[in-house]
């Protein structure tokens, strides 16, 4: 009331008492959270490391620009001065062996050990900090992990080294060489931290990758929207500052900004980022529109329906985020070995130097300390700990991009177990957009009377049959009146005073419940069911005056869905309101296994109950608010993009076109994506299996072969960024 009054905190005018209000609309505030891709349940407020694995944690919100990675930068630093000082310690240390080449003539023995001292110091103090830094954070929190075994094995093979330079007096002859001397690591101790830090930067790399869908779908919203003001001129505005309600020109080739209802023109919208369709849709005058989606050759005035967060392009990238942070259930059984893994190699490598020490050549003690070194080195769980979460998150991207949501990683792993498939018919097997059919009236009644009275009366209801007849009464050009007394009856129908007459509009369960029966009636109901069609009663007056019939009809792409899940051995279970009759003759078309018909809502996931009794693995899918408590019941809840946020919000996967080619693809991709994991656990398990025994020496009393810790360093950076790349291939996956 009194805008010269400016304050920079809230309160109340001095003037009227009034309470103060922002002086421009504020920008949501969302506090920054960075949390663990390994395990989501860590979250912080600020950058760090994960307290259970180690790894550098990573923004929850992602950006559609390049952010700066502090962990990539730090990394990379780190490696590129150890990559310049590790290969001169390899050489100073293994120059010997080269052919032709005398190092001793070149730099005596006394001389080399010091260089190598000097060199890999800073290689290991400080390239390799990080991960002292996180070992005895993971010790003093007793959650041993990778960096754990990295500590141990580079931390003993440095200081042995260091005490062997500066005291080499204490070492008793086991240590000794043929020539009296001790040997000394700062090889394999420079060298290993060099290879670490490169299997750090790649698998950073590769992880920031994993992201791409998410910033691919944010970079797809445009950064303006061009504003129509109360007087007709137009302006080009942030994004931000639309508001629902604006009116908004969207010109052709332009990206529509924010989900709205076309007012004025008509275009083809490409659609294509939203539902994975390559078709255009056409739009005109009380069309919705998806921003971010791309106008074609014609220009529309649109209304804002959802700005900011509550576009769907926003919703999606929401649900990807979350859903490629949640955890899959077979994460479980990987944390559960991971708990007992480290201390196992622990305890491998203390009896590889025990086996070493007591039973090895000389000198033995030093055999025993590489390779227990070893042991520890390729050990490294990385793999195992990534396997899992790496194929969740590429999995998530991808499924956005073909216009599947998973809510979690449980529904991207329990859809491909799924054995039976319950769908509603009306907005999930039809259009969801019922038309007006037919009009029978029976003898004192004529077909406008009829309609009249149904039509005005449905005015009152939301259901999508009631829409139809409104829409088919003004498109016959029948003239609605004015109700009262309106009531909705639950599975039922509806009734109320029209013209000061009772009407009502229902069912055969209505009638009778009304008192009101009309055998001929109920024989042509049963006819017009019988093609498919939804027949209502309609009494005037109490007493039977006619039907209207209604039909929904079936989505094009429904029976190519049903043949392609009848292929992968679903059977499919057709869940409905509507009566017998009806549902089967739809069910007849469609050739979907089992029909139950005339269920009321709060019936349906009792349903779904009683499948689960016998064992099946249940999906369910379904549009509409009465479906939510089915979709929460079953194993796998479905929702139609199309239809209720509360179906979205129950339901595990979500469908952005609503059709069930949804399904078909979200199954190939679970399928997929469940595969790659196993693929990922068989290379983890499988190089640990394989490689702790020949690092602990198995192979040298057959072949005389030992594993160099620098070698099991390269062999343990390499498992880890395999198992990203074997994760990114879900990327390029067609399905």
């Amino acid at each position: 009331m009194h805008p010269e009054v400016v304050s920079e905190e809230p309160g109340d005018c001095p003037k009227c008492g009034m309470a103060l209000e922002p002086t421009s609309p504020a920008a949501p505030q969302t506090r920054a959270e960075w949390t663990c891709p390994m395990h989501p349940e860590i979250v912080r407020d600020e950058p760090g490391e994960c307290p259970i694995c180690g790894m550098a944690l990573e923004p929850k919100q992602v950006s559609a620009e390049d952010e700066a990675n502090p962990e990539l930068e730090d990394m990379t630093r780190r490696f590129k001065v150890s990559v310049v000082l590790a290969p001169i310690v390899m050489v100073l240390a293994m120059g010997h062996l080269i052919p032709g080449f005398d190092m001793d003539a070149l730099i005596p023995h006394g001389v080399r050990v010091w260089l190598e001292m000097a060199l890999s110091t800073p290689v290991v103090l400080w390239c390799g900090w990080p991960f002292f830094v996180r070992a005895w954070r993971s010790l003093k929190g007793w959650n041993p992990n990778m960096f754990t075994l990295i500590g141990l094995g580079v931390g003993v093979a440095y200081l042995y080294s260091l005490v062997a330079t500066l005291l080499p007096g204490i070492f008793p002859p086991s240590f000794r060489d043929a020539n009296g001397q001790v040997a000394v690591y700062y090889e394999a101790a420079a060298v290993i931290v060099a290879l670490v830090l490169l299997g750090q930067v790649m698998e950073l790399r590769a992880r920031s990758s994993t992201n791409a869908a998410i910033k691919a779908l944010l970079g797809l919203a445009p950064k303006t929207a061009r504003r129509i003001d109360d007087n007709g001129d137009e302006a080009d505005v942030p994004l931000d500052q639309v508001q629902v309600g604006d009116h908004l020109r969207v010109r052709p080739g332009e990206k529509v900004p924010v989900d709205g209802t076309v007012l004025e023109g008509s275009s083809s919208v490409d659609e294509s980022m939203i539902s994975g369709e390559p078709v255009p849709v056409e739009k005109s005058a009380g069309s919705d529109v998806i921003g971010a989606t791309i106008n074609g050759t014609g220009s529309l005035v649109i209304e804002a329906k959802r700005v900011g967060q509550e576009t769907l392009l926003s919703q999606i990238v929401q649900m990807v985020a979350e859903a490629s942070r949640s955890r899959a259930p077979i994460q479980n059984l990987v944390d559960v070995v991971a708990a007992y893994f480290v201390p196992s190699v622990v305890l491998a490598a203390v009896v590889t130097f025990i086996v070493w020490g007591v039973w090895g050549p000389e000198p033995a003690m030093a055999y025993a300390l590489i390779n227990a070194v070893a042991v520890l080195i390729i050990a490294c769980p990385c793999a195992l700990g990534l396997a899992t979460p790496m194929s969740i998150m590429v999995a998530s991207g991808k499924g956005a991009s073909v216009g599947v949501l998973f809510k979690n990683a449980e529904s991207i792993q329990t859809l491909r177990d799924v054995d039976t498939l319950i769908v509603d018919k009306t907005g999930t097997l039809t259009e969801g957009r019922p038309r007006l059919q037919d009009v029978v009236a029976l003898e004192g009644f004529n077909e406008d009377d009829i309609l009249q009275a149904a039509a005005t009366l449905e005015r009152g209801s939301e259901h999508p049959l009631a829409e139809a007849i409104v829409d088919g009464a003004e498109s016959r050009g029948v003239t609605l009146t004015t109700y009262s007394g309106f009531e909705s009856i639950t599975g039922k129908g509806v009734k109320g005073q029209v013209n000061g007459q009772d009407v009502a509009l229902g069912n055969r369960a209505l009638m009778e419940q009304l008192g009101i029966v009309s055998d001929d009636l109920a024989e042509r109901a049963e006819s017009l069911r019988a093609e498919g069609k939804t027949a209502m009663f309609v009494a005037v007056g109490g007493r039977p005056a006619g039907l209207v019939a209604v039909a929904d009809p079936i989505k094009e792409t429904t029976p190519e869905a049903i043949k392609s899940l009848h292929r992968e051995g679903i059977r499919i279970v057709m869940l409905t309101g509507d009566s017998a009759t009806t549902a089967k003759a739809v069910a007849g078309k469609l050739g979907i296994d089992d029909v139950m018909a005339e269920v009321l809502p709060e019936q349906k996931a009792e349903k779904v109950k009683s499948l689960q009794a016998e064992g099946r693995f249940v999906a369910m899918a379904g549009d509409g608010i009465n479906d939510a408590p089915a979709l929460a019941q079953a194993q796998v809840g479905i929702a139609m993009g199309t239809g209720a946020d509360v179906a979205m919000e129950s339901a595990g996967i979500t469908l952005v076109k609503g059709d069930l080619l949804g399904i078909v693809r979200a199954r190939h991709l679970s399928r997929m994506t469940m595969n790659n994991i196993k693929q990922n656990l068989f290379f983890a398990f499988i190089y640990n299996g394989i490689g702790v025994p020949v690092a602990a020496g198995i192979l040298y009393p057959v072949f005389g072969v030992l594993l160099s810790p620098m070698i099991a360093a390269a062999a343990m950076s390499f498992s880890s960024v395999s198992v990203v790349g074997n994760a990114l291939r879900l990327r390029r996956a067609r399905i």
